[in-house]
This record gives structure tokens, C-alpha cells and sequence, in this order.
């Protein structure tokens, strides 16, 4: 795409599109979402995409790749913007209890620790999950990639890479906040199709790293596989 508006506009149409294919065989439907400029954007982007009147999201789930653990309604939460663009302008169509958001840092309510988060959120995923796996099928899964090729909260040389299960809490964040829970290798590859959503200059670099097939632990955007579909969507 010729710029980060435009590819956010396309994501969006893309999203959109897979969506109601989706819907035409099976229901419901499972995304997981991403945040960041470009993530964020897109989703803004879906108010304004004709075809979103096609879509039951009455049978559309809403989940999240990695959240930064930080109280309900913070700005930087992965989900307060999500709320603020997207689901809070179709409220009306999106049942509260199809957003599956990561739980936030609430010490009085028992969410002390990012491990906490991390067993909580675990759980939630394994209720939608088929029988014997521990996590719904992702219909579809998208990604935003850091300068340092990172992706979800799992960033090179963290020990969160090798983290076994579905979710892991993420400790020492290169990337402000150094809080986050996030979903695991493991949880991300269950998805049947992983959009990969770059945008600007300084992801050019991480880029040519996953293409060139750097190792997981250099450039974990490199080496994260779908089970039927991985696309990479870029500007220029």
C-alpha cells in the first residue's frame, strides 16, 4: 500500500471481507486484534467500510494478541482505543460478552501481577476452545511488527519467547510499559490465518529481517506461521 492510511483502510475492507466469508459457513467468528497506529487505525477504518453492514457481529468474537498491563481505561491499553474507534460505535450490535479484553492491573479485585492477568485470561480462551485445545480457532489474527521486529508483547531475547501454554505475563519490557500479558507462540500459530500489519520507515529494517528468515530469537516477526494463511500487509 502507498502509505499507513491507505493500509489501514485496506485492512480493514480485508477484515471486513473475511469476516462475512467466514460467516457464510460458520458461526461464530473469532479475531484477535492488535493495537498500535496502524492497528488502531484500521479498526477506525471498519466505521466507515460499507460493506460492515454485512457482518452478524452479534457471532463475531473479539479478542487480543497482548495487552499492556495497566489499570481499566488507561490510553495506553490496547483496548481502551479499540473501545474508543471501533466497538464503541457499534455497541449496539457487539454483545459486551463477545469482547474478551485482558484483564487490567486491579490489585483490590485480585489482579495484582501480570501472571494473575496471564491465568485469568488463559482460562477465558480455553472456554471457547475446542475440546483438547486450549484456545479458540482464530479465524483471523493480526499483528503489528515493532522496529525491533517484535510482535504481540513477545520481543527478541525476552524469555517470554519460549514461553510454553496459551498466554504469558511479560516482564522487563524493552517498550514501555515493562508490564504485559500476551499470547504465546504456541497460541498465536493456532490461528488458522496471521496478518502481519507493518507500517513506516522505521519498521523497514525488522521487515527485511523476518523476510530474510533471521531466527525467532532475533526477529520473532520472522518465524510466526498460520495453520492455512500468513499475510504480510505493508506500506511503502
Amino acid at each position: 500500500y502507498p502509505d499507513a492510511d491507505t493500509l489501514a483502510a485496506g485492512t480493514a475492507a480485508r477484515l471486513v471481507t473475511r469476516i462475512t466469508d467466514v460467516q457464510s459457513v460458520t458461526s461464530p467468528v473469532h479475531v484477535v486484534l492488535t493495537g498500535g497506529t496502524v492497528g488502531t487505525k484500521t479498526l477506525a477504518a471498519i466505521v466507515n467500510e460499507p460493506a460492515a453492514g454485512a457482518v452478524d457481529w452479534a457471532q463475531v468474537h473479539f479478542w487480543w494478541g497482548d495487552e499492556r498491563f495497566l489499570v481499566d481505561g488507561d490510553p495506553e491499553r490496547n483496548e481502551t482505543g479499540a473501545r474508543e474507534v471501533f466497538l464503541s460505535r457499534f455497541a449496539e450490535a457487539i454483545p459486551e460478552a463477545n469482547i474478551h479484553q485482558m484483564p487490567a492491573l486491579d490489585p483490590e479485585g485480585g489482579v495484582a501481577t501480570p501472571e494473575i492477568a496471564a491465568e485469568l485470561y488463559a482460562g477465558e480462551l480455553a472456554e471457547f476452545a475446542p475440546d483438547g485445545v486450549g484456545v479458540p480457532e482464530f479465524d483471523v489474527l493480526m499483528l503489528g511488527v515493532g522496529p525491533d521486529g517484535h510482535i504481540a508483547s513477545l520481543f527478541p531475547g525476552n524469555a517470554a519467547l519460549d514461553a510454553s501454554g496459551t498466554v504469558v505475563a511479560v516482564r522487563d519490557s524493552p517498550k514501555p510499559p515493562p508490564l504485559r500479558v500476551s499470547l504465546t507462540f504456541d497460541a498465536i500459530e493456532a490461528a488458522r490465518a496471521i496478518w502481519l500489519v507493518p507500517a513506516g520507515a522505521d519498521k523497514a529494517d525488522a521487515v527485511a529481517s523476518a523476510w530474510s528468515g533471521a531466527p525467532r530469537k532475533v526477529t520473532p516477526a520472522g518465524s510466526v506461521r498460520g495453520t492455512e494463511e500468513t499475510l504480510w500487509l505493508v506500506d511503502v
